[in-house]
């Protein structure tokens, strides 16, 4: 007898519906066939002793196994319920005609429980546009799968209770999730705060410009200077996610199997800080069976790198073409996967080995030419994708101790909105560009003109501070940031020189 079950497979972020065939006749092998790798070629070990386990037999014949669509590659685990159902009504042990209707998706343990999947939300949204009534998984998976609207999720303990439902024998109701509640309840909230930090006003005004305009940052100070602890709380100025951001975003979580079981979906931005260690597989993503790496793991949110010279100079050179697409293309022979990638970047490093050059007390130790070199670490094609270079100062005891509260997050947070709203009805022609940050070399000319008093100014800072021809676009995006943050149609003067004051590493005698 033949009988078809339905699963999926995950390619990216993207899913497909993957037709599962069982052909049951005279003889004693078993058969995969479809391009399965060693997890679901290994699956029927796992099915054989789960059916036993759970009341049913497993047939003494000749079982043919074939997935649908060939030519894609099946990886891991998440068949095994389906080729379980499969063997069950090819076997007469269960009959149905609602097979048909569902997906049917999880990993069988030896005793018949469900295991949890990866990729439930993406898999979730193919299934309802594949017209399918519902869905079957693991219970720990149901409510990533809820989220989706018009599909019928259930959550499943175990092979037994997945059989009795498609026979008809117990039906319990599909779980539902009230999307508006849900991220409404839990959006925003962080646990850092603004209000924490003490001094740093002039930090806090440029993470504000950066958070407005979508700046890539980078923090240089000595150690202690309050680098890290700032940067965290970048994303708390960020403007919340909308309901297309979180769902896309959960998606590339859960596809890496980052979600955890009661989290339905992400509502606040991701903060991404991996260690320098960190290899350039794992930072863009890849490996044998492709996975996001921490560049798409920060998607709509901040990729943070500390110690940024401390980072293999391999390791940097791979964000340079994510920082321009948005998005990373892993290609192998037979396939390529395409994972989103549009984040913040936010960098800090010490100015030098020993981390006190230019320190307002201490001396820097380090010996003559040994600040360029530790500098020349990070390559100049990088370095000019970063906007914003600001300078971190020691707080002193009294801005420390100072009783007097500080901005919180949500007001700072406010003017980053109506600035971001300014910058969305610009760019309300072009698709692709949402923030001043990603204007190309053209936009930047038509957008961000200036009058005469600014080109003078420009270019004087640019003849004595001995700014480089690469911070000559850069400035023009901050002031224009800046303006908007005013509410100025035009830039003027004194946002030309906020953002001047914001291009530290460009200056040649920086680091003399």
């Amino acid at each position: 007898m033949l009988i078809k079950t339905y699963g999926s497979a995950v390619q990216g972020i993207e899913a497909t519906t993957v037709s599962v065939e069982v052909h049951i006749s005279a003889g004693i092998k078993y058969y995969i066939v479809g391009l399965p790798d060693n997890a679901v070629k290994e699956s029927l070990r796992r099915i054989e002793s789960a059916l036993t386990a759970s009341g049913f037999r497993m047939p003494r014949q000749k079982i043919v196994i074939n997935l649908a669509p060939a030519d894609i590659r099946k990886e891991g685990s998440a068949y095994d319920l389906a080729i379980a159902i499969g063997i069950l009504a090819a076997s007469g042990q269960l009959v149905s005609d609602t097979l048909a209707s569902f997906l049917i998706l999880g990993e069988l343990s030896l005793d018949g429980t469900i295991q949890p999947i990866r990729g439930a939300l993406p898999i979730a949204i193919q299934a309802r546009q594949d017209g399918f009534k519902g869905i079957l998984l693991p219970e720990a998976n149901a409510r990533e799968a809820a989220v989706v609207s018009g599909l019928e999720v259930y959550g499943m303990k175990n092979i037994k209770a997945v059989a009795d439902f498609i026979a008809g024998a117990s039906r319990p109701g599909p779980l539902s999730v009230d999307n508006d509640s849900l991220f409404l309840e839990k959006a925003d909230h962080y646990d850092n705060d603004f209000a924490d930090v003490r001094g740093q006003e002039h930090i806090k005004r440029a993470l504000e410009i950066a958070a407005a305009g979508g700046h890539n940052a980078v923090l240089i100070g000595p150690p202690g200077s309050g680098k890290t602890m700032l940067a965290k709380r970048l994303p708390t100025i960020l403007p919340p996610l909308s309901f297309e951001e979180a769902l896309e975003t959960t998606k590339i979580h859960s596809v890496s199997g980052k979600l955890t079981n009661t989290a339905a979906l992400m509502t606040v931005r991701p903060f991404r800080s991996p260690h320098h260690t960190i290899s350039d597989v794992a930072l863009v993503g890849g490996g044998a069976n492709p996975q996001p790496g921490e560049i798409s793991l920060s998607h709509n949110g901040v990729l943070f790198l500390d110690e940024l010279p401390e980072f293999r100079r391999a390791v940097l050179e791979v964000l340079r073409q994510p920082l321009e697409s948005r998005q990373i293309t892993i290609s192998r022979a037979r396939f390529a996967v395409v994972y989103p990638a549009s984040f913040m970047l936010i960098a800090a490093m010490n100015p030098c080995p020993c981390g006190f050059h230019n320190h307002p007390e201490k001396t820097c130790v380090c010996h003559p030419g040994i600040v360029q070199k530790y500098l020349g670490r990070i390559s100049g094609p990088l370095m000019d994708r970063i906007d914003l270079h600001i300078e971190v100062t020691p707080v002193d005891f009294n801005a420390l101790t100072t009783p007097q509260k500080t901005e919180k997050s949500a007001t700072i947070r406010e003017r980053v909105v109506c600035a971001r709203k300014i910058q969305t009805r610009r760019f309300s022609a072009y698709p692709h560009i949402h923030c001043n940050a990603q204007m190309g070399p053209r936009l930047v000319r038509d957008i961000c003109s200036i009058d005469k008093a600014g080109q003078a100014l420009l270019k004087t800072a640019m003849e004595r501070l001995g700014l480089s021809a690469r911070a000559y676009d850069r400035i023009l995006k901050v002031s224009r940031t800046i303006a908007d943050m005013a509410g100025s149609d035009g830039i003027a003067t004194e946002h030309l020189a906020e953002a001047i004051q914001l291009r530290s590493l460009d200056r040649e005698n920086w680091a003399n």
